[in-house]
C-alpha cells in the first residue's frame, strides 16, 4: 500500500495536544507532511520551549500513530519552537527566574550519557570541515575518551567513506538505532539510512527532524565527547543543533584564502548569537610541500585563520597542510589520525584534540540550550 498525506493526517488526527481535547491537525501546530519515495514520513510539531517536556509525550504519540500505518518505511518527528513570523518576542523574565526554567530545559535536552557536544562547523563548503571533524574525533579517542561522531550534513554525508564503514545500523527495541563502529568510535550518518547516489531533496523540516531523530533515538550509550560534523553555512541544521541540545561549543574550519574566511566570519557570528562558545579555528590546506622538489607553497594563501581568531577574539587551534596522504587515506577510508597515528598529520590533530578537550573539562559545556528565536 501507498502512504499518503490523507492517510498521516488521519492517523494524527486522533493524537490530542490538551486538555480541551484539541486534535492535532486542527491544533495549527502541524507542520506540512512530506513523504518521501522510501515510504518515509517527516512532520514537526511547533511548541512553546516551555512545553517540551510534556509535548514530547504527543510528539512520541504521533510517531508512533504514524508508523503503525500500511507503507510506512520510518518516521522523523520533531518538535520545533520557532516564534512564528509578525509575533513580538516576549520580555526576559527576571534572572532569579530564568535559572530553574534554564535548568529544567537543560536536563530536557541533554542526550543520556553523552557529556560533551561539540560541532564542527564551516561557513561554506569545500575546506575540508568533514576529513578535519573524522580526524578531530580519532585524535579525541586518542586521548583516552569514549568518542561518537554524528554526520548532520544531511545533502552531503561523508562520514561512511571517510570511516569506510558499509550497510545499515540495526533497530533496536523501542525504534531505537544502534550506532556503527569504526577506528573505536560510534559513528550515525544519512548516509547508513539512503542509497549512497540519493539526491536528498528535503526542506528544512525534514533536515531538522532528520537531524534531531539521529542526536535522541541512537544507542549513544555512553560517551565523553560527540563530534557532529555540521553541514556548511548558518541555516536550518544549525539552528536545529543550537536548539536541540546544549552544545558544549563549535570548532571552525577554514581554508587561509579570504574568500573562505568571509563565511568563517559569518560563522563565528552565529554560533556566538546564540551563545555556544567557540573552541577554536582550524586553518586546513595551509600549505602544500611539494613531494618532488621540497618547494613549500601556500596555494590558498597562509596564516589567514591565524589573524582572523586573533582579531576575533578565540583560540587558534592549529594549521593542517594540503597534502596527498591526507586526501588519498581520506578516499581510502582509513584516516590519517588512524592509519598513522604517530605521523606528523596525526600529531597535528592529537595537539587540536587536546586544546579542545582542555577548553572543555574546564567547563565549557556547562550552559543550558538556548532558545532560539527567528526574527
Amino acid at each position: 500500500m501507498t502512504i499518503t498525506r490523507e492517510h498521516v493526517l488521519q492517523a494524527l488526527s486522533a493524537i490530542r495536544v490538551d486538555a480541551g481535547g484539541t486534535d492535532l491537525v486542527a491544533s495549527g501546530r502541524l507542520s506540512d507532511v512530506h513523504i518521501d519515495d522510501a515510504g518515509r514520513v517527516m512532520f514537526s510539531i511547533a511548541i512553546d520551549p516551555s512545553e517540551a517536556q510534556e509535548m514530547e509525550r504527543v510528539r512520541q504519540a504521533a510517531a508512533a500513530a504514524v508508523q503503525g500505518l500500511p507503507g510506512v518505511k520510518g518516521v522523523f518527528a520533531s518538535l520545533t519552537a520557532d516564534r512564528p513570523a509578525g509575533t513580538r518576542a516576549p520580555s526576559p523574565p527576571p534572572a532569579a527566574a530564568q535559572r530553574p526554567r534554564a535548568a529544567a530545559q537543560a536536563g530536557n535536552q541533554r542526550i543520556p550519557g553523552v557529556k560533551h557536544v561539540i560541532a564542527v562547523a564551516s561557513g561554506k563548503g569545500g575546506v575540508g570541515k568533514s576529513t578535519t571533524a573524522c580526524n578531530l574525533a580519532l585524535a579525541l579517542k586518542a586521548l583516552g575518551l569514549k568518542v561518537g561522531v554524528l554526520d548532520a550534513d544531511i545533502y552531503g554525508p561523508s562520514m561512511p567513506k571517510l570511516f569506510g564503514i558499509h550497510g545499515k545500523p540495526k533497530l533496536l527495541e523501542n525504534r531505537v538505532l544502534e550506532p556503527m563502529e569504526a577506528y573505536g568510535l560510534k559513528v550515525m550518518s544519512i548516509g547508513f539510512l539512503v542509497e549512497e547516489e540519493a539526491a536528498m531533496i528535503w526542506r528544512g523540516p525534514m533536515v531538522m527532524s532528520a537531524i534531531t531523530q539521529m542526536l535522541r533515538e541512537v544507542a549513544w550509550g555512553d560517551l565523553d565527547v560527540l563530534v557532529v560534523d555540521m553541514p556548511p553555512g548558518t541555516g536550518d541544521a544549525q539552528l536545529t543543533m543550537a536548539q536541540a541540545t546544549p552544545l558544549a561549543g563549535a570548532v571552525i574550519v577554514s581554508t587561509p584564502q579570504d574568500l573562505a574566511l568571509i563565511d568563517a566570519r559569518r560563522g563565528v557570528s552565529m554560533f556566538k548569537r546564540v551563545e555556544i562558545p567557540i573552541l577554536g579555528i582550524i586553518e586546513n590546506m595551509a600549505t602544500f610541500v611539494c613531494p618532488h622538489c621540497g618547494q613549500a607553497s601556500h596555494i590558498f594563501g597562509h596564516g589567514g585563520a591565524r589573524s582572523e581568531a586573533e582579531r576575533l577574539g578565540v583560540p587558534f587551534l592549529g594549521e593542517v597542510p594540503l597534502n596527498m596522504t591526507i586526501r588519498e587515506l581520506s578516499d581510502a577510508g582509513r584516516p590519517v589520525a588512524a592509519a598513522d597515528p604517530e605521523g606528523p598529520h596525526a600529531r597535528i590533530y592529537k595537539d587540536m584534540a587536546q586544546q579542545v578537550w582542555t577548553a572543555l573539562s574546564g567547563g565549557a559545556a556547562a550552559r543550558p540550550a538556548p532558545r532560539i528565536v527567528i526574527e
